[in-house]
């Protein structure tokens, strides 16, 4: 049986240990939850639109550096005009109903605090599939099948990843996930909406938790879209921050 809902994911940073990137030392996973419905009879077609209004086709894959860097396709976005509408049409994207649950890794305490034959991969992937679960099974849609759609990065990494993905499943304590979850993969040429959404999603939330003082208007809209405790904190709920 199927729940009615899809979770498309997406990364930003990368997960080695070895060399971390001075300026940008996270690794973050987003997943975005979308009721199905809603996913076919909004967003992909508010996507649509927005490219036909800006690029007049839709073979423009959305990708938050990119856009963040008006680098081609998107140097339309050095006119401030044509950025400003531009952005108001992605805010109105994020103003639809859907969830998003990350998990985020400081690399320099990780490495320090459990070493560096650890993937912070997995253990964001970990993190990120329980808090998924249980949105789910608030939901009335724990047992039923939703697929998860993750973004290729290579035959190899997709194998490794799919091996992590069964593992987790197969050794969770989390009644009910095991028979919630069906891995799948795809490449972001796919076109999905869902994974470009994701790909918008991930970097602002590193870029929060590493200067929280910062403006950041991609993180304001999707802190809205992030569940919360009882007291209105998305740490720990809908976000988790690790170490």
């Amino acid at each position: 049986m199927q729940s009615g809902y899809i979770v498309y994911v997406d990364e930003s940073g990368d997960h080695s240990l070895t060399s971390i990137n001075p300026q940008y030392p996270m690794f973050v996973l987003a997943f975005c939850i979308f009721p199905v419905d809603l996913y076919i009879d909004r967003f992909v077609p508010l996507i649509q639109r927005l490219k036909f209004d800006f690029f007049n086709h839709d073979m423009v894959v959305l990708h938050e550096r990119e856009m963040r860097q008006s680098a081609p396709p998107f140097d339309i976005l050095l006119n401030p005009t044509t950025r400003a509408s531009f952005m108001q049409r992605i805010d109105a994207i994020f103003d639809e109903r859907f969830s998003v649950v990350a998990s985020a890794i400081r690399k320099h305490e990780f490495l320090r605090r459990v070493g560096c034959d650890t993937s912070p991969y997995h253990v964001a992937l970990e993190f990120s599939l329980e808090r998924v679960f249980l949105q789910l099974q608030n939901r009335g849609a724990a047992r039923s099948e939703t697929v998860v759609v993750f973004e290729s990065r290579g035959r190899t990494e997709d194998r490794e990843l799919e091996e992590e993905f069964n593992r987790i499943l197969s050794t969770t304590r989390m009644r009910g996930m095991a028979e919630t979850f069906r891995f799948a993969i795809a490449s972001k040429q796919t076109n999905s909406a869902g994974l470009q959404i994701a790909d918008l999603v991930a970097r602002p939330i590193g870029t929060h938790l590493l200067r929280p003082e910062q403006p950041n208007r991609a993180w304001d809209k999707i802190l809205e879209r992030i569940p919360k405790s009882p007291i209105g904190s998305e740490r720990g709920w809908g976000l988790k921050v690790y170490p």
